[in-house]
């Protein structure tokens, strides 16, 4: 069977393409449009359909319209109620059913030759549990969902055995993990719906102190599901002024982020045990937004007893595309085997689900864009030319195979630098545009990984947070952050062999075996897909090597000059802010 997936009515609208159960296709709006996000997650956005991702996924699989048996859509307005029900204080909440349920012909219009009668709506947590349970390694694990909102809950609890998902508890809304995180995120000076990550990063820099308090607005349930209660953020510390507050942050600030962070994580651990406890399973699989917290990730794997936690990489609601595709496998009959279950979905074994180019066509654009450039054709001459300009301190802009399907650089579109300088993480900062007090992450070969990192390994999609052992904190200070921890990324040379190869020949020149690496995008931007953004990002950021494939562009043949330009950057720094040793 052939299904597309499609999420729209939040924010991050996506298509997934799934053929006989194998993902072959996913896509985020963003990467198309160059909209951070693809829109605003306000009821007016409802409407807007992922069109260009949608496009994109029948073309990479050269199918038309008429070739599918049918559309998922990660909403389903039949489960929704009044907003004034819910406990929400939104007017146009309404907006979000009216818009969803008119989806079919609205996707008929984007896509012609489309039946409206072959779109299915996929209740939004149970495409989020799918995008987990049935891309996980596995043919059964106890499931955990948790983000702002969907129709009227936030969050669920399930167990996938065989294909079938059983909803063991659900959390109504108003209560929600997610839409309390975002509040805070808003509170601290950032953008709701898109910041939470930063406020992840600030608690670091804290001190819990109000836990008692948070622990008392903020509690589990015997029934599976929590409490959230409103919190006056202003008694803790004072409302932060637009979106970005970075420099006018504080201790008060920090601290705050740091109670809820911890407090979070307590809630998560008793969830996590909650669903364990009445599955018996030893996998538990993770989506929603809240599950790309992770540094709450790392608790649940340390301190439930789950052997192993498998988070989808596109957990946010991208990867509801995704799960509403997935979920339509199995629910379907196939119309081409007399009516019987469509092939069991396969395992997600990459999130590199997004574009790609041929080297001629790589070399098409440089040509096109009028851009000297040199060829490495030969594997271990590229991996020596990188490795060499890498050891020499240059930021390198790297633009390799596929792109990847969710939030996370994953060695697709990154920027890499050399771990042990300690000016790289304020450089690559000034070079993005980003706050001072976020951390930038290493990628580490899969097999020297336990060397110097302690953690789940393999950690292939960056969903997990590391103890970088001590004595390696001094020998890579740029991917460390203030509490000793790093985001990591390990790299398989089967699935990366170029980026396996660049880390093979960077080790041999420095004796590291891991490089910095960060998203290839700067503030407020979507990360880089095209050629045609990365020769944007490399034109007006100070990037010293471009390398698209097997093809490099040095900064200094560009613009005839040298040096490390990056360097030059005038540096933000955010002064309030020392790390709590």
């Amino acid at each position: 069977m052939k299904i597309l997936g499609v999420n729209a009515v939040f924010h991050d609208p996506s298509a997934a393409l799934v053929i006989d159960g194998q993902t072959v296709a996913a896509a985020e709006e963003e990467r198309f449009s160059r909209r951070k996000h693809g829109k605003r997650p306000v009821p007016f956005a409802a409407w807007e359909l992922p069109e260009q991702a949608m496009r994109w996924c029948l073309t990479r699989a050269g199918l038309r319209v008429e070739d599918l048996d049918a559309v998922g859509y990660s909403f389903d307005p039949a489960l929704c109620l009044p907003a004034e029900h819910l406990g929400l204080s939104d007017p146009w909440d309404h907006l979000r059913r009216t818009y969803a349920e008119r989806a079919p012909w609205f996707l008929a219009e984007a896509l012609p030759g489309l039946d409206p009668d072959d779109v299915h709506f996929v209740p939004h947590h149970v495409a989020h549990a799918a995008s987990a349970g049935l891309a996980a390694p596995g043919p059964s694990s106890a499931c955990l969902v948790l983000d702002g909102r969907g129709e009227r809950a936030s969050h669920l609890a399930g167990h996938h055995r065989e294909g079938r998902l059983e909803v063991l508890a659900a959390q109504q809304l108003p209560h929600s993990l997610g839409l309390l995180y975002e509040g805070l995120t808003e509170h601290l000076g950032f953008l709701r719906s898109s910041d939470e990550y930063k406020v992840m990063a600030l608690a670091s820099y804290g001190i819990p102190r109000h836990l008692d308090d948070f622990r008392s607005l903020i509690r589990t349930t015997p029934d599976g599901g929590f409490v959230t209660e409103q919190i006056d953020w202003s008694r803790y510390a004072p409302r932060v002024a637009g979106e970005q507050g970075g420099p006018t942050l504080g201790r008060a600030h920090a601290d705050l982020a740091a109670g809820v962070q911890r407090r979070l994580e307590e809630v998560l651990i008793e969830l996590a045990t909650w669903v364990h406890e009445r599955t018996g399973e030893q996998m538990l699989t993770m989506a929603g937004g809240t599950a790309l917290n992770c540094v709450a990730n790392t608790a649940i794997a340390r301190r439930t007893r789950f052997d192993q936690v498998w988070v989808q990489p596109a957990a946010g609601d991208a990867g509801t595309a995704l799960g509403a595709a997935l979920r339509l496998t199995t629910v379907l009959p196939d119309p081409f085997e007399g009516g019987s279950a469509a092939t069991p979905p396969r395992p997600m074994t990459t999130a590199a689900l997004g574009r790609d180019w041929s080297d001629e066509e790589l070399a098409d654009h440089l040509r096109s864009a009028h851009v000297p450039f040199a060829t490495q054709a030969d594997l271990d001459a590229l991996a020596d030319e990188v490795a060499g300009a890498l050891a020499a301190d240059d930021v390198v802009a790297w633009f390799q195979g596929r792109s990847a399907f969710g939030p996370r650089a994953l060695g697709c579109r990154s920027l890499l630098a050399h771990p042990g300088a300690q000016h790289n993480l304020e450089r690559l900062n000034a070079i993005k545009g980003r706050e001072q007090f976020r951390p930038v992450a290493p990628l580490v070969l899969l097999d020297r990984a336990a060397d110097i990192f302690d953690g789940p390994i393999p950690s292939p999609y960056m969903l997990f947070v590391h103890d970088v052992q001590p004595a390696w904190r001094s020998r890579i200070p740029a991917v460390v952050h203030v509490d000793g921890t790093a985001r990591i990324q390990t790299v398989d040379p089967a699935a990366q062999p170029v980026l396996a190869a660049v880390l093979q020949r960077f080790e041999e020149l420095t004796g590291l075996p891991a490089l910095v690496n960060t998203s290839l995008n700067t503030a407020g931007r979507p990360m880089v897909d095209s050629p045609r953004d990365a020769l944007e990002l490399f034109g007006s950021a100070p990037v010293d090597l471009l390398v698209m494939g097997p093809h490099l562009v040095r900064r200094s043949d560009l613009f005839a000059e040298s040096g490390h330009a990056g360097r030059r950057t005038e540096q933000r720094t955010v002064a309030a802010l020392e790390p709590t040793r």
